[in-house]
């Protein structure tokens, strides 16, 4: 069915209910979503010219899927980039980052504060095949561009981190890796493009973990790369061709669906974070609190300038306590005694979860690891959904009563 293009210089709110894939023949207004493992070839010669990428058409599912186009079509748009490759979850990006740019004797540098699971991936599993890791202070500029090497092929950053919403100046880490020739990769995850377009910014590379706030209700694994046509299609297309970390058609659908409400939902889980970060600080059981937001946080001007003034919906906070055995007790009394929040080690849903980094996402690092990346056992990361602020407070007290 033909259907007039989209104008060019849309909204970001408009480009996330729009950007899609044509509609079929029968004018469907919400996306379709294609469940099928093989598409039907119209004759053998077209068959060959479209398995030999002379010709674009739909093939198998495994190298293509017009829901999970969609899904493409419509976060490249909100990135601003010109494509988009989907995967099945996002450390599967992570995974499909790596094996398409990186090779035996390449060095990449990535901060002391990446998430657990990406510290492990790259320090520990791709240094079987040769490849090496500097890990470097995520706000210090100085020490990112004293570990350039001349054999560095990327620089790999997150921000804000996970769990201590550290913020990196992008521009500044985009300046050194094309002096060094090298690529500057940006985990957009816990900001998304709603807040942050690390490509305006000069860097490279986009991922994403569509499980948090792309989905935003906490129902599928979903992860994507973004970036120019060139990475997108010569890199990453034949990795993805033969490896196959394919984002299935059912959860491409779902998370299509959750882009739709980003906009509104990182608005007003941001005003919520800030709410109840500002709460936090003046509980007496409160050793520090971690938020973007605030303006006690080490890069506050810096997270305003790059987050388009919100926080984001991501704060972690400290119980005060004597030792580290304390602390960890501390954490988990104050956690089993709430009712309202789950306890949950995802985070960008519309429900409220808390967890403990020590014991979970960095549970699997040295404590030494820990102590670098500043993740204490007191430490309790709280992911804020959309419940009334009131209840939230009242939860969190009745967790601090458990002390």
């Amino acid at each position: 069915m033909s259907q007039h293009p989209l104008p060019d210089n849309l909204h970001i709110d408009t480009l996330a209910v729009r950007a899609a894939v044509d509609r079929s023949q029968y004018g469907e207004n919400s996306e379709a979503m294609y469940l099928t493992s093989g598409y039907v070839q119209p004759d053998a010669e077209t068959a060959a010219r479209r398995f030999a990428g002379e010709e674009e058409g739909y093939t198998y599912a495994r190298l293509g899927n017009p829901t999970v186009s969609s899904f493409e079509m419509r976060l490249a748009a909100l990135e601003g980039a010109e494509a988009c490759i989907a995967t099945s979850t996002g450390m599967s990006a992570i995974l499909l980052m790596c094996l398409g740019l990186l090779k035996s004797g390449d060095h990449v540098i990535c901060s002391h504060s990446m998430f657990g699971s990406t510290i492990k991936l790259i320090g520990s599993e791709f240094a079987k095949f040769g490849v090496q890791t500097s890990y470097v202070s995520q706000t210090n500029v100085a020490e990112w561009k004293a570990a350039m090497q001349p054999n560095t092929r990327l620089l790999f950053a997150e921000t804000p981190t996970n769990p201590l919403t550290d913020v990196c100046d992008i521009q500044a880490l985009a300046d050194i890796a094309h002096a060094g020739n090298a690529l500057l990769v940006v985990d957009n995850c816990f900001a998304t493009p709603i807040l942050q377009r690390p490509l305006e910014m000069g860097a490279d590379l986009i991922v994403h973990s569509g499980t948090k706030y792309l989905d935003g209700q906490g129902r599928v694994m979903a992860g994507a790369l973004c970036g120019s046509k060139a990475l997108i299609d010569d890199v990453f297309g034949p990795v993805m061709r033969s490896a196959g970390m394919t984002l299935s058609p059912f959860n491409a659908w779902v998370v299509l669906k959750g882009l739709e409400t980003l906009g509104i939902r990182m608005h007003a889980q941001s005003q919520q974070a800030l709410a109840l970060a500002q709460w936090l600080e003046a509980q007496p059981q409160v050793a520090r609190v971690y938020y973007p937001g605030l303006k006690s946080h080490a890069q506050h001007t810096l997270a305003m300038k790059q987050q388009s003034g919100l926080g984001g919906a991501v704060l972690s906070f400290e119980v005060k306590a004597n030792s580290p055995e304390q602390g960890r007790e501390n954490a988990f009394k104050v956690m089993n005694a709430t009712r309202t929040v789950s306890l949950s080690t995802n985070l960008g849903d519309v429900k409220t979860l808390v967890a403990h980094p020590a014991s979970t996402s960095h549970g699997r690092l040295s404590e030494a690891q820990r102590q670098v990346a500043g993740i204490q056992q007191s430490l309790i990361r709280v992911a804020v959904g959309l419940e009334h602020l009131d209840d939230l407070k009242a939860d969190f007290i009745r967790g601090f009563q458990a002390l």
